[in-house]
Parts: C-alpha cells; structure tokens; sequence
C-alpha cells in the first residue's frame, strides 16, 4: 500500500474470506494510525483532542483486530515501515481532507468484513467499526462544510 486513501489489499495465501478481509481491515487500520500523525502535525490546535481521540480509537481497532486474527491463528501482517499520503497535506483544510479519506477507506474495508463475515462475533466487530467509521467520517464532513455530511450507505467503494 502506498497511501492511505488508496488501499490495495494483498492476499495471504490460506485464508478464507471472512479471515483475509479481516487482514485488509488491520492494514487499513495501520494506514489510518500513519495519517492521524499526518493529520495531527497539520491540523488547528482546537482540534487536537478530537484527533487525539480518533488516533486512539483506530488505535485500539488495530490492536483488537490484531488480537482476533492472532486467536484465529491467522498471522497479523505488521504496519508498513512508511506510507505515502494521496495528496499534499500542508494545512488545516488538507488534513481535514485527509481525515475524510481514512475515515472513509477503514469503512470500506469494516464493510467488506460484515460482507465477508462467517462467524456472529466477526460480523458484529464489523458492523461497530463501521459504524464508528461513518460516524467520524460524518463529523470530518461536517468541518469540512460538506453537506450532506453522511451518505446512505457508508463504506461503499
């Protein structure tokens, strides 16, 4: 992957759908991790608790969903040493922008887990990331002054 707007996910060889999607999901969370720095270096001052808190939550997705693939024996790949973001972030408005794009590739990626889900408890761990997903997305949106700031269906490619 080379930015965290435009995730390309990788096959494992040996793993069931509902398992490679959860692969997918923890790189997206990885690349999220990467662009809350990128957002955080760049974004208003006032915004920083809100960051903070959104850093934590894909934080602690990526650490949960690292935990599910691992008692599933299921190898977690790890963060990639560097990414590339999709565009030049340099303001308060770019990192906003940038927000929006991570919020909405992890949606995309959460979606294709409920799609993909076999077991009750994936599917259920899907539709709480997606769910959370969508709702920062929204309040990105709303900052941003985009209107409307959610969308029917979330995580759609």
């Amino acid at each position: 992957m080379s930015a965290p707007h435009s995730i390309r996910p990788r096959r494992q060889s040996g793993l069931g759908s509902e398992q490679q999607s959860l692969v997918d999901a923890l790189r997206a969370e990885h690349a999220a991790v990467f662009a809350y720095g990128v957002v955080a270096a760049f974004s208003n001052p006032q915004r920083a608790d809100l960051i903070a808190g959104y850093s934590a939550a894909h934080r602690a997705r990526r650490d949960a969903t690292i935990d599910a693939l691992t008692a599933a024996n299921v190898e977690a790949p790890p963060a990639d040493p560097g990414y590339t973001v999709p565009f030049p972030v340099a303001d308060p408005i770019s990192a906003a922008r940038l927000a929006v794009a991570v919020e909405h590739d992890t949606a995309v990626a959460w979606r294709s887990v409920i799609e993909r889900a076999k077991s009750e408890p994936t599917r259920r761990t899907g539709v709480e990331a997606l769910t959370e997903a969508a709702q920062r997305l929204a309040t990105w949106q709303t900052i941003l002054g985009t209107a409307p700031p959610t969308m029917p269906f979330p995580g759609q490619p």
